[in-house]
């Protein structure tokens, strides 16, 4: 399962990893971020070694969310070498969310 993260995390946790990084801004209260969750979950599991996983609980860390100018949730964000590279927002089937990894990592 993703580790829950905070704005002051993300340089040493995101922008300084190594590897591809997807970061999941959500909220407890969304019913799509439960619905996403499982599947990311499973992706991550499946990219473990080739992909790092986060969570932003916007309720919690609202700085990190206007830092990075998430207005909805579900919104995941694909960072890699620092840079964001590419950012949705909603739910993700597997096959879909895979795409949109390989596609941009």
């Amino acid at each position: 399962m993703a580790e829950r993260i905070k704005l002051q995390d993300f340089d040493e946790k995101v922008l300084n990893n190594p590897l591809p990084v997807l970061v999941d801004f959500y909220s407890d209260s969304c019913v799509p971020c439960k619905r996403l969750a499982p599947v990311i979950g499973t992706v991550e599991d499946e990219k473990a070694g080739e992909l790092a996983v986060f969570k932003v609980n916007i309720n919690f860390d609202a700085d990190a969310a206007e830092k990075y100018e998430v207005s909805a949730v579900p919104t995941l964000v694909l960072f890699n070498g620092g840079e964001e590279k590419a950012r949705h927002t909603g739910i993700f089937k597997k096959d879909e969310l895979v795409s949109f990894i390989e596609a941009n990592a």
